[in-house]
């Protein structure tokens, strides 16, 4: 048996947060609610590692959940940020450090000919429907079940048991007329969106999802998937909108899109476009986004958008992702730490299956592809909170849910790797 790592300090800031804040968190998944027992608080992090109060190290896959991939305190980020900081934080004007991440994201994703900066994936989802539904002039959205674009009111809906099910709203505080032109269909499932047209085209504003799904574990979207949306989109006058808060510059430099070959009409963008800071991003077809104000009617606006450290970390990022084009590394080194998870999980008769798209992958505690989120429910989620919490004793830190991706970040080394795959297996070897 391993010796359980001293926590007490961890404990006793929590402890106090939970008299603060909600609890004690700003963000529900960081609670352990699905894992049990008490969230470390993280002090400091450094290239693949995160150290928490107590001074216990541990080999970070969650890189704050996706924005990390050059790791933590990069010194091309650290260095942009404090150039900014001598000359202020926020101005509520223009900057020139807009128009360089600006420049950077319009060269690098053929779909968006102009772009807005806001404050958070929720701000730019809830943003590209407004601006769907102005440009249309119709009401209704597409979504998937599994799909998670933020803590929008139109997009907090159930599943349904039907193919078009209209939603019913999933949180307390989402009164009904809020979803009510929110059609929830299965992920991965051609035939219940053609019937969805079929009966609501003329009425649908715009199509929604992940291109590769990171909310529900990383699924990908099936291609004939993926061509039924884009060619019922455009045969109805609706507006395709690729959810890349996860997945732009993530899984290549231009985003799942590039890819997958398939060019939607908005593109929704977050987390490693802010380079670690808080940001988010809607853009597309300049014909859609001049509908936002000022040069058209569709209102938006925010008091620290486009705000300069945020932007200047972003570009920072990117310019480093363009410039050294480590996607063909960071994949082979992602498939080396899933294969030898497999192997592991083997040798301990573990039931498991583990989808990986470049650098982003979940282990499913369940035997079979995953599909869809009627799939991803499947899997044994007490097993996985055995395994985050064996793996958390070993020094590696998961994301504390079954139905999340893990990170890999171009600073984790050989021996990154080596040493979480032994660790799991010995967690392996433990499971009940």
């Amino acid at each position: 048996m391993m010796p359980e790592r001293s926590r007490e300090g961890s404990r006793r800031i929590f402890a106090r947060a939970c008299t603060l804040m909600p609890g004690g968190v700003n963000s529900p998944a960081r609670a352990f609610g699905a894992v049990g027992g008490q969230p470390v608080v993280v002090d400091r992090g450094d290239g693949c590692y995160l150290w928490d109060v107590d001074g216990n190290r541990y080999i970070d896959y969650v890189a704050s959940w996706g924005p990390l991939i050059l790791g933590h305190r990069h010194p091309a980020v650290i260095a942009a940020i404090e150039e900014v900081l001598r000359h202020g934080t926020t101005f509520g004007a223009p900057t020139r450090w807009e128009n360089e991440l600006a420049e950077l994201v319009v060269e690098a994703v053929p779909s968006i000919e102009q772009v807005r900066f806001v404050n958070s994936g929720t701000e730019a989802s809830m943003s590209a429907i407004r601006l769907a539904r102005g440009y249309t002039g119709r009401d209704k959205i597409v979504k998937f079940a599994g799909c998670y674009h933020g803590h929008v009111d139109a997009l907090l809906v159930q599943a349904g048991s039907s193919a078009t099910t209209l939603g019913a709203p999933s949180s307390p505080g989402v009164p009904e007329g809020c979803t009510r032109d929110t059609l929830l269909l299965p992920y991965n499932d051609s035939d219940a969106l053609r019937q969805a047209f079929k009966q609501y085209g003329s009425q649908i504003a715009a199509v929604i999802l992940e291109p590769i799904a990171g909310n529900m574990g990383v699924v990908p979207a099936d291609r004939e998937f993926l061509q039924a949306v884009r060619s019922l989109t455009a045969q109805y006058g609706s507006v395709l909108i690729f959810d890349e808060v996860i997945t732009g510059f993530r899984v290549a430099y231009g985003g799942a899109q590039s890819l997958l070959g398939i060019q939607p009409d908005l593109t929704v963008l977050g987390k490693i476009v802010g380079g670690g800071l808080p940001v988010g991003a809607f853009g597309g077809r300049r014909e859609i986004m001049s509908k936002l104000l000022p040069e058209g009617k569709v209102f938006q606006a925010g008091t620290l958008s486009g705000n300069p450290l945020a932007m200047a970390a972003g570009a920072a990022t990117l310019r480093v992702l363009r410039d050294t084009n480590p996607y063909a590394a960071l994949d082979r080194k992602t498939e080396r730490l899933c294969a030898g998870l497999q192997a592991a999980a083997e040798e301990a008769g573990v039931e498991h299956v583990i989808q990986r798209v470049g650098s982003m992958f979940t282990l499913f505690f369940r035997s079979g592809p995953v599909r869809n989120y009627a799939d991803a429910l499947e899997a044994n989620t007490d097993r996985f909170a055995a395994y985050f919490r064996g793996m958390l004793e070993r020094g590696v830190y998961l994301p504390c849910s079954q139905f999340e991706a893990n990170f890999v970040s171009t600073a984790h080394e050989d021996a990154d790797i080596d040493a979480t795959i032994e660790a799991a297996r010995a967690v392996f070897a433990a499971l009940p």
